[in-house]
């Protein structure tokens, strides 16, 4: 088209002066997988003002229609894996290289585990890095540049092997043989010679080794460890232990170290702050204090009605040196484990619960934060100081909470107005900035096993939630976020504590699935936890109340570590680090040293000495997958516990809730024990039963009645398996209507197809079909 006279001169077409194409993006983005933001994108083809915000509904469009998900502020390839990761070498190829997979993939969540090839060591003084079949390794991984190729790997470090043994009990036969019963429900019995039991007896926990496997009788087993006596004291939770390889036994160089310790004295960088009458407020059996607190109005005449809030923490960094035996000690066992019967520490007693913990009347080091509010509950400003403390009074939370309430002992009567009467109105300031802030407020109660002198159940509770728990929750997150705040502005390196919001495929699932409620999800460029709150609140005296939460809690992303910070959705807070709790995790502990240098408070030998960010990529994977493995090994304990606990009861009738399902049948949760068993779908009656992933029920093909998510159901134990922690339920409560309109039912079924082939990258597979008719 001719140029009229008095158009403005054409310029000339400059590449970057304009939003690329959406194909240059999405090449960008495949190729440059480490910088994958939108300012890394923005920067690469130099867009600015209008373009950027372009950019901005470009990379929404292609998380919308699945060609990317979000992870953290990146965009990555629709399915990919974390840069970090721990993997099993599983095997090799035909050319002979190493092939592995990840060690934790939910199948039923994430589809089959892909196969990683593992790169070459480039460099010999890397040949420590070579791995074996079998081996577990901390690794990176790169995705493949085409459909045809594997993910790559390159390791970062070899962890400690796994025992290839197998676990059980000892169990005497008739015929005065010997049979392993194994503790993992999938393997099959195992026999045992009686030259091959070594010290082990009947009843005994072992751990043994295949010898020989015949063609037609059961493997044989020869005894390589005795664990313990299954029906002593403790044994539940030694099975987690061992099945989950979790370290439970210090190294001699370890405890020498933690015995060689000496308490801290007054001097140096530490200010004495003994005077200030801090005090802790635990569950009444704990040991190891490692946070007291301390507030009071401020008395600044710019800041009326606000408060001064002091929170002290144990000054692990001071005993616990980087490269020393208890620092690598700490960081293999990444955080201490919980069971109902026992403590798996992450440090030695000698420093968890005596140098370190906080105790009543005795100097102790710490490192303090003192913190100042404003009338609205908003934080103005904070300092972090490295002090020595002296706890002027160790107080329960049902303790501080009675004396607030009006029933004082002898030990808090004097404690209400100079410590007690602060606290709380501090408290009420804190709680009227949560309010604003607006976290995801979830009402999942939590049950306690409560184990009697011989170590198994004697009866499960649902502990109460006092305002003393929740004071000190919402003082140990404003430290935490202070932490956070300190170090970047200091830009010093640390392990953040990141929660991503939900993906856009379990958003738009979990929208679908509100529709059949008639309740609406809105669709918003930036989800916030508010809008999850709102749902909660129309439900919550409703029938439909445990279902939503179950079903909003499922739509979460999983918290992790990371040195690059993407936010806790959760909290709904920009920048958040664990700093409270360096007695039990090591992530805290990486992040007190960071402070210590930041802020130049110790000797130069206690702060975080120099790392890159990636050795922080791979201590934050560590400590990530140590979580996990505590997790999971505490749900197994308690399974185990309550399967022993009911193993009785065959034939007896509970009121149950539908926890959960799959294609094979439903996941049914005892609420009155906290834990669940399985319905298969083959027993549910006269119907051909269906997962339908959209109204989260199992769903008669013939009557169209089933049950759904979070309904309360009847059910009878008809087998327990206490060593695997499973049981089996059948079905007393007949299937119902689910109370899903048509319209709703098809418009929810076709948006979780929708979801699922955004979440997988292809069209899912049909439904499979389960039970049989009858």
């Amino acid at each position: 088209m001719a140029r009229r006279k008095g158009d403005p001169k054409p310029q000339p077409k400059v590449r970057n002066a304009h939003l690329p194409t959406r194909d240059d993006v999405v090449a960008f983005i495949r190729e440059n997988p480490d910088k994958a933001t939108k300012r890394d994108v923005a920067k690469a083809f130099n867009l600015k003002g209008d373009d950027r915000v372009a950019l901005k509904h470009l990379f929404k469009e292609l998380e919308e229609e699945g060609v990317f998900q979000r992870r953290g502020k990146r965009l990555v390839t629709a399915g990919a894996l974390p840069q970090v990761m721990v993997l099993t070498v599983t095997g090799r190829d035909g050319d002979g290289g190493l092939l592995a997979r990840p060690l934790e993939w939910d199948e039923d969540e994430q589809g089959s585990p892909p196969l990683i090839a593992i790169r070459a060591p480039r460099h010999a003084k890397q040949r420590q890095l070579v791995a074996g079949v079998g081996d577990r390794v901390l690794a990176r991984i790169t995705a493949p540049h085409d459909a045809d190729s594997p993910h790559t790997a390159r390791v970062i470090k070899k962890l400690e092997k796994r025992r290839a043994g197998v676990l059980g009990v000892i169990r005497r036969m008739d015929d005065g043989g010997y049979r392993l019963e194994p503790v993992d429900r999938r393997q099959q019995e195992l026999i045992l010679d009686n030259d091959q039991l070594a010290d082990a007896s009947p009843g005994d926990l072992v751990e043994v080794e295949v010898t020989k496997i015949g063609r037609y009788d059961l493997p044989r087993a020869a005894v390589t460890q005795r664990i313990g006596s299954f029906a002593s004291e403790k044994a539940v939770s030694m099975i987690a232990i061992h099945a989950n390889g979790i370290p439970h036994v210090f190294p001699e160089t370890v405890m020498a170290e933690a015995a060689a310790a000496k308490p801290v004295t007054p001097g140096g960088k530490r200010e004495d702050w003994r005077s200030l009458p801090l005090v802790t407020i635990d569950p009444p059996d704990a040991k190891d204090h490692d946070d007291a607190v301390h507030a009071e109005p401020d008395p600044d005449v710019g800041n009326p009605g606000g408060h001064i809030l002091t929170v002290a923490i144990a000054d692990v960094a001071y005993y616990v040196r980087p490269g020393s035996p208890l620092d690598r000690e700490a960081l293999k066992r990444g955080n201490s484990v919980y069971f109902p019967d026992r403590v798996v520490p992450m440090l030695p007693e000698r420093i968890s619960n005596d140098l370190c913990s906080l105790r009543e009347g005795e100097d102790r080091p710490a490192l303090a934060v003192r913190m100042i509010f404003g009338a609205d509950g908003r934080k103005r400003g904070h300092t972090f100081h490295r002090i020595l403390m002296r706890s002027a009074a160790k107080l329960s939370y049902d303790q501080a909470q009675a004396a607030i309430d009006g029933a004082p002992d002898d030990k808090t009567g004097p404690l209400m107005e100079p410590i007690l009467k602060p606290l709380w109105e501090a408290y009420r300031c804190l709680h009227k900035g949560r309010h604003a802030r607006g976290p995801l407020e979830l009402d999942l109660p939590e049950r306690k096993i409560v184990l009697n002198d011989e170590g198994l159940v004697d009866r499960v509770i649902v502990p109460a939630r006092l305002d003393a728990h929740k004071l000190i929750e919402e003082c140990m997150i404003q430290a935490n976020v202070a932490a956070a705040e300190t170090l970047e502005s200091k830009r010093q390196l640390l392990v953040y504590r990141v929660h991503d919001q939900p993906s856009m495929a379990k958003e738009e699932s979990l929208r679908e699935f509100l529709k059949t409620l008639d309740i609406s999800l809105a669709r918003g460029a930036q989800l916030r936890p508010q809008a999850f709150n709102v749902i909660l609140d129309a439900v919550k005296h409703t029938d439909h109340a445990a279902l939503v939460n179950e079903v909003i809690l499922r739509s979460q992303a999983q918290a992790e570590y990371a040195p690059e910070n993407y936010g806790h959705f959760g909290l709904n807070l920009l920048r958040y680090a664990h700093f409270t709790s360096p007695i039990r995790r090591y992530a805290d502990l990486i992040v007190h040293r960071a402070l210590v240098r930041a802020l130049d408070l110790g000797d130069g030998k206690d702060g975080l000495p120099d790392v890159t960010l990636d050795q922080l990529r791979e201590i934050a994977g560590t400590i990530s997958s140590a979580e996990r493995r505590a997790v999971h090994a505490e749900r197994e304990t308690v399974d185990r516990l309550i399967a022993l606990y009911l193993a009785d009861n065959i034939g007896e009738v509970f009121e149950g809730r539908v926890a959960g399902m799959s294609s094979s049948g439903l996941f049914v949760a005892l609420p009155a024990y906290g834990a669940d068993g399985f319905v298969p779908a083959s027993t549910l009656g006269d119907d051909y039963y269906h997962h339908d992933e959209a109204i989260h029920a199992m769903v008669g093909e013939r009557t169209g009645l089933g049950y759904r998510l979070g309904d309360p159901v009847t059910v009878k134990i008809s087998e327990v398996l206490p060593l695997a922690g499973a049981m089996r339920f059948e079905m007393v409560s007949e299937p119902r209507k689910l109370g899903v309109s048509s319209k709703s039912f098809h418009k929810a079924r076709k948006g979780a197809r929708s979801a699922a082939r955004n979440k997988r990258g292809k069209r899912p597979p049909g439904r499979k079909a389960t039970g049989r008719r009858r």
